[in-house]
């Protein structure tokens, strides 16, 4: 137990700097560049997981509200509104990458061939449509948490160190979990279907290639690279969100959390956020180089 606690302490510090690393470079990319549809996606997703990673570890946020004299209770609904609104996030701009980069491979004969003219455009509308989806979505959970009191606490469902689900019937308890889970289910398997179709479009280029050169000639190309970190993100986000799925359920429908598990699931979420940022770093050419210069640069002045 102490062992994963001292995980749970170095892990948010190393996702924080990762995605922090990542805003500043995908922003300056932004900025100062053409970027590509991605790099705008990557660019929200860092800051996503930035604030996502903070606002899971309601110690110092917990410390803030106090400071400014707020009530226990709206301290409570407000950290446990944004970290919902900001998991939604995660998990629809991680869908809408995986979309939009099975739509920049694809053939020029396909059926999604004809929305890559507009992905800018259509990346703009996506974004409205997802914070507008997600900041009135979790909106209705507001009204079923509070802050966690010992006198109650039979009745109560502790889900951080202060806050807890408040007492609920068998009907909204079931309409909640279905709604939830209604929405995931569809992403993630819109996910899948996207990187099925990813991996068959790759797979064909391949074998087209290996009739024109040897394979020990081939070159990875910037698409095949940025669509092959996509489909480990994928991967590893549906692994994180069954585990997470599973743990969150059980309790739920049990309306029992043990400190325990509450420990195992914390490290669950916050595993694809600091992830995430280590693979987009260690796949993107553009930043590698630039993290080459620096090295070179520190090195002449030392």
């Amino acid at each position: 137990m102490s062992s994963l606690k001292n995980v749970l302490y170095f892990q948010p510090g190393l996702g924080v700097l990762a995605n922090t690393l990542l805003l500043f470079f995908y922003t300056f990319i932004i900025l100062g560049h053409r970027p590509k549809p991605t790099d705008l996606m990557s660019c929200q997703l860092s800051f996503v997981h930035i604030m996502m990673i903070l606002t899971g570890e309601d110690i110092w946020l917990t410390d803030i509200f106090e400071s400014l004299n707020i009530e226990n209770d709206f301290s409570c609904k407000a950290t446990f509104y944004i970290h919902r609104v900001l998991r939604g996030l995660s998990i629809c701009i991680t869908c809408l990458l995986s979309v939009f980069q099975a739509v920049t491979i694809s053939p020029s004969n396909s059926l999604l061939a004809k929305f890559k003219p507009k992905l800018k455009e259509h990346m703009i509308r996506s974004f409205f449509c997802i914070w507008s989806f997600n900041l009135s979505f979790s909106s209705t959970l507001i009204f079923y948490v509070g802050a966690y009191t010992k006198m109650n606490a039979t009745n109560q469902m502790k889900v951080t160190k202060s806050c807890s689900l408040l007492p609920m019937n068998y009907i909204i308890r079931g309409l909640i979990l279905t709604v939830i889970t209604s929405r995931d289910v569809f992403l993630v398997g819109v996910m899948l279907t996207t990187s099925a179709y990813m991996v068959i479009i790759l797979f064909r280029h391949q074998r087209q290639c290996k009739h024109l050169h040897s394979i020990s000639h081939l070159r990875v190309s910037p698409e095949k690279r940025a669509t092959q970190t996509i489909l480990l993100l994928v991967v590893f986000f549906v692994i994180m969100y069954w585990v997470d799925f599973i743990i969150s359920t059980t309790s739920f429908q049990l309306w029992k959390y043990d400190p325990f598990i509450l420990t195992v699931q914390k490290f669950v979420i916050n595993a694809y956020p600091t992830i995430t940022p280590l693979v987009q770093i260690s796949s993107d050419k553009r930043l590698i180089d630039v993290l080459k210069i620096l090295r070179s640069k520190c090195q002449q002045m030392f």
